[in-house]
């Protein structure tokens, strides 16, 4: 088993199920000539994403970390015509990145991207009855995750879906003297979704081009 095995088992997955897509490959060219971070979600990761989306028939999704909008394309495309994804930044230029990628998408309609800080922005949708929201995807800074999740909780709907990235961190969850904020973030998160009577949840570890990491998946107890 190696790095390179793993890369290679995603690329046969990919051309199986994420063909080729010059609005998506366009969106991480703009990420890159912008001189973005590249840790987007990977396609069989944003294809996942979807595929939550269609499953729970979300119609309005809130996404925390939009980067340059990789991610928020790909749930987006899952949602019906009069749905609505709101996407948090705390970058503008990331911002900017991401606005203009989901106008080249055509979704610029279904899609608004607040910039600031998202414990910030998160009051601020309460406060306008943006929720509840059917699905919630967590993907933004790590040691504030464990507030992310508190308000995720408050703004799903029962039987809605939240979603959180990284949360295996190549396996360096499983140290528990950590002084990396990202790893006390991602731990204290994982235990409190373990915790919680509210939702009945699971982390699905992977592996891949973008390494070894996982994603952590709840649904939120009350629904049909």
């Amino acid at each position: 088993m190696s790095k390179a095995l793993f890369e290679n088992v995603d690329h046969y997955i990919n051309g199986l199920f994420v063909p080729p897509d010059p609005i998506l490959d366009d969106a991480l060219k703009a990420a890159h000539e912008a001189g973005l971070p590249q840790i987007q979600v990977s396609p069989s990761l944003g294809k996942m994403l979807y595929l939550f989306a269609r499953m729970t028939g979300a119609r309005r999704i809130l996404e925390l970390g939009t980067l340059a909008g990789y991610s928020t394309i790909w749930l987006a495309r899952a949602l019906p015509e009069d749905g609505k994804l709101i996407s948090l930044e705390y970058d503008p230029k990331h911002a900017a990145v991401a606005r203009e990628n989901v106008a080249r998408a055509g979704l610029e309609g279904a899609v608004e991207v607040m910039v600031g800080p998202a414990l910030e922005s998160l009051p601020q949708l309460e406060e306008r009855s943006d929720s509840p929201f059917d699905l919630v995807f967590i993907d933004a800074d790590k040691a504030n995750y464990p507030a992310y999740l508190d308000w995720a909780l408050r703004l799903t709907r029962p039987g809605g879906l939240i979603l959180g990235d990284n949360v295996v961190r190549e396996g360096r969850i499983l140290d528990g003297d950590s002084t990396d904020e990202a790893i006390r973030g991602t731990r204290a998160f994982n235990a409190a979704l373990a915790a919680d009577p509210r939702v009945e949840a699971t982390i699905i570890q992977q592996v891949g081009e973008k390494g070894h990491d996982g994603i952590a998946v709840a649904v939120v107890r009350g629904g049909s």
